[in-house]
């Protein structure tokens, strides 16, 4: 099949079967497409209406769900375990665990910048399949979809404070585990309006992790996150 940067969408069956959806037609291939893309071949349309009409959906399902299997949490707390659960890290990390950078149509610039990988492009793709679902196949599929895709970042109730402030997080279960203060160190690529930022986050002799983002502020979060998903397991 033809790559994505060729102007042809890639084959698909196998992020058709990691979301369990059947993923067929011009909308998916349109919930794929990057505005990047969408400018360098003549503006054509991309994804961004998807992805409101995806961050709707998702906002549905997730205040529903919560509500339901929650009935002795307060407003505040079920607005935090929302916030934490549709958060841009938390949405690329649902991203990355279906392998769907792959397949997102990018532009060039974009591609030389390490787009398959910003947690922005990869959190606004996840809103656009969930819209693109939702007039495919309807809101109890794509709700299913939602629910499904979520379902791994709720097992553990302590991450819904860590992916809301990771650094925070990092810092609390460094210093339960008497390590030293985490120490963070950041590096930058690309030009100037596409800069990439690489962050490394070392907890004394326990764990060096690192994340990517499209700020110093993102890519710390997100290596911070990470950091904190391992320690987490292994406490």
């Amino acid at each position: 099949m033809s790559s994505p940067a060729s102007g042809h969408l890639t084959d698909i069956s196998g992020l058709s079967s990691s979301l369990g959806v059947p993923l067929d037609g011009e909308l998916y291939e349109l919930a794929l497409t990057h505005r990047s893309f969408a400018y360098e071949h003549g503006g054509i349309a991309h994804n961004e209406r998807l992805e409101f009409l995806g961050d709707a959906v998702l906002g549905q399902a997730v205040t529903v769900m919560l509500y339901r299997n929650n009935p002795s949490l307060d407003e505040g707390d079920l607005a935090k375990r929302r916030a934490s659960v549709v958060s841009t890290l938390a949405l690329a990390e649902v991203a990355r665990s279906i392998g769907l950078g792959k397949y997102i149509r990018l532009g060039n610039g974009e591609e030389l910048t390490g787009g398959r990988n910003k947690d922005s492009i990869l959190a606004d793709t996840v809103e656009a399949l969930f819209g693109a679902t939702y007039l495919t196949a309807g809101p109890d599929v794509a709700n299913d979809l939602v629910l499904r895709v979520i379902e791994p970042l709720l097992d553990n109730p302590e991450r819904f404070g860590a992916s809301m402030d990771p650094k925070t997080s990092l810092q609390e279960i460094s210093a339960k585990l008497g390590a030293a203060v985490p120490v963070y160190s950041v590096e930058a690529a690309g030009p100037d309006h596409a800069r990439i930022f690489t962050a490394t986050v070392t907890v004394g002799a326990l764990i060096t992790a690192s994340g990517t983002g499209t700020s110093k502020k993102h890519a710390e979060m997100a290596a911070a996150l990470s950091a904190w998903n391992t320690l987490s397991e292994s406490t």
